[in-house]
């Protein structure tokens, strides 16, 4: 009861006692408003008390088990906003918590894989390494393996910088450094890289990308492509086509990778994107790294890739990127 109500309720008293004609001495009247007064003041003390010993079980209990939901903010005036501002400090460390829990294990499993991919290779380069030191090998087979091991180390390296770069991405703490440059002037920089390998797959690289600029970062998005592009020739058998086209509108710009080779199976293709993921039709070499490195690229860019198969038909990839400022 506000202090202005026991006035009041004392002024009801004092009038009732006027009407009825009975004379009250201000004694009374003050002891039934002291009595009134007395009687919140405990009843206050004691729901503060209660609010204050539910709030301090709760922080006991919460620093073994942050997962412990909190209560219902039910106290008003200091002891409410006390109230929430120590759940608000408690949620703020559960998430903490949970993200650094999640960022051990991303660990935990970021160094199982690169240990898992890299076996292979050493396990060659091993083995080469001790056909080396037979003596009565001639100088044509030394230097084969010379090559095939350094092929290998090639290889480890290539593993290492990708895993390492895909796990900063999906982590969130890769940034992109967007910048303005001639998509037709990257295009063929990529398709000038992959043209030996399209070349030894008889894959002819074709491009259809009018005079656009596009703003991205251009070191982190010519790896993405690159990979799409990739991916596709790789799929795509002697006398097919990869295809490269592009535009744009007020919103983004698009470009589509096309081939018409193998295609994916449907079972397959909501997982292409997934880290480690290899198709039943992956080649030896795959890893299944790329199209996944592609991904985290253009979705830390804001944008969106999407891809269509028919088994047998061909495969097209869809990427936008979505124009800022």
């Amino acid at each position: 009861m506000k202090l202005y109500k026991k006035l009041i309720a004392a002024a009801a008293v004092l009038l009732l006692c006027l009407l009825i004609r009975k004379p009250v001495p201000c004694c009374v009247i003050l002891a039934v408003f002291a009595a009134a007064l007395l009687a919140e003041n405990v009843i206050t003390e004691l729901r503060l008390r209660r609010q204050l010993n539910s709030l301090i079980q709760y922080i006991t209990r919460v620093q073994d088990d942050l997962s412990l939901a909190a209560p219902e903010c039910a106290a008003e005036g200091l002891t409410g906003i006390l109230q929430s501002e120590i759940y608000k400090v408690i949620a703020l460390l559960r998430e903490q918590y949970s993200g650094e829990k999640k960022q051990k294990e991303y660990m935990t499993d970021m160094l199982s894989d690169i240990s898992h991919q890299i076996k292979t290779p050493l396990t060659a380069i091993q083995l080469m390494t001790e056909l080396l030191e037979q003596p009565e090998l001639d100088a044509d087979t030394r230097m084969d393996y010379a090559e095939k091991i350094d092929l290998q180390v090639s290889r480890i390296t290539w593993l290492i910088r990708n895993l390492l770069a895909l796990s900063r991405m999906e982590a969130g703490v890769l940034s992109m450094k967007p910048e303005p440059f001639p998509l037709p002037e990257l295009i063929s920089e990529i398709v000038d890289s992959l043209a030996v390998m399209a070349e030894l797959r008889g894959v002819a690289l074709q491009t259809e990308i009018p005079a656009l600029t596009l703003k991205a970062d251009r070191h982190w998005f010519t790896e993405a492509l690159m990979n799409i592009i990739k991916n596709c020739i790789e799929h795509t058998d002697d006398g097919g086509y990869v295809r490269i086209r592009a535009w744009q509108n007020n919103l983004f710009t698009e470009l589509t990778v096309e081939d018409n080779g193998c295609g994916i199976k449907a079972a397959d293709l909501p997982h292409i994107f997934e880290r480690f993921y290899k198709a039943e039709n992956a080649s030896a070499q795959s890893v299944g790294i790329g199209l996944a490195l592609a991904k985290q690229v253009i979705f830390a860019h804001g944008g969106t890739v999407e891809a269509e198969s028919r088994e047998g038909e061909g495969t097209c990839f869809t990427v936008r990127i979505y124009r800022m400022g």
